[in-house]
């Protein structure tokens, strides 16, 4: 099983070449992406150094969003598989095989690492209370079971892809995909993963009310949403039979 692993990065100088390395070290057969997201500190050059065999690399002009960023992933992918990596060093690569896993073992195609399925962790307690917020918020919405709809670390299939239909650009990539795979009918498994946040001081991007706020209306904006039917092809016209 190959899987296509779509790591976004804007402005992530200080670790995505860290990130970069370490995906790269990885047992397993993989494609690796990674995005510029427009960045304008040395990001580039993190990335240039990390340059060679089994790194594709797609540089956007301007910064267009965390979504936006998956999606242009998304459109180099060739693996069975999609997991999404963040370029924080957050999550760790390693344990990209553990998220792996169970599709592997054929227990089923959506597996998210979950960064509070052992509880809280180090996490601060407005980040956790948030994420249990977004997370009861989903659940309520999809009759789902989920501990962290907000993880960077997402499994699904290649073939899914078109069927979503993704539309986020910001940091809504999250709630949008689980809505869609939950309105899917697909069942999302979850394992634990290791959790080191950092601070806004030292890059953090998610701004947790105005994100969470964003969040909040994607789930319930895409409550509806149905996937695109197969349109279905036109019946032959009857034979003409030549009079007698």
């Amino acid at each position: 099983m190959r899987v296509s692993i779509v790591i976004p990065v804007y402005n992530e100088e200080s670790t995505v070449g860290e990130v970069l390395r370490r995906v790269m070290a990885l047992p397993i057969d993989k494609q690796v992406i990674v995005v510029d997201d427009g960045s304008t500190d040395h990001t580039p050059e993190a990335i240039a150094e990390c340059e060679g065999a089994g790194l594709t690399v797609v540089r956007l002009e301007r910064n267009r969003g965390k979504g936006a960023a998956i999606r242009a992933g998304l459109d180099e992918v060739s693996g069975d598989y999609i997991v999404i990596q963040d370029a924080d060093l957050e999550l760790q690569p390693e344990e990209i095989p553990e998220v792996l896993a169970p599709a592997i073992a054929g227990r089923g195609p959506i597996v998210y690492g979950s960064r509070f399925l052992r509880g809280r962790g180090s996490a601060s307690l407005g980040n956790y209370l948030g994420n249990r917020l977004i997370t009861g918020w989903a659940n309520l919405l999809y009759g789902g079971s989920l501990t962290d709809v907000s993880t960077a670390y997402k499994l699904f299939p290649r073939h899914l892809v078109e069927k979503l239909g993704l539309r986020c650009t910001r940091f809504e990539f999250c709630p949008e995909i689980t809505a869609k795979l939950l309105r899917l009918g697909l069942t999302i498994e979850e394992v634990p993963i290791t959790y080191l946040p950092r601070a806004s001081r030292n890059g953090k991007k998610l701004r947790y009310l105005r994100d969470g706020l964003r969040a909040a209306w994607a789930l319930l904006r895409w409550r509806l949403w149905r996937p695109a039917t197969e349109p279905r092809p036109l019946p032959c016209a009857p034979p003409v039979h030549p009079e007698p």
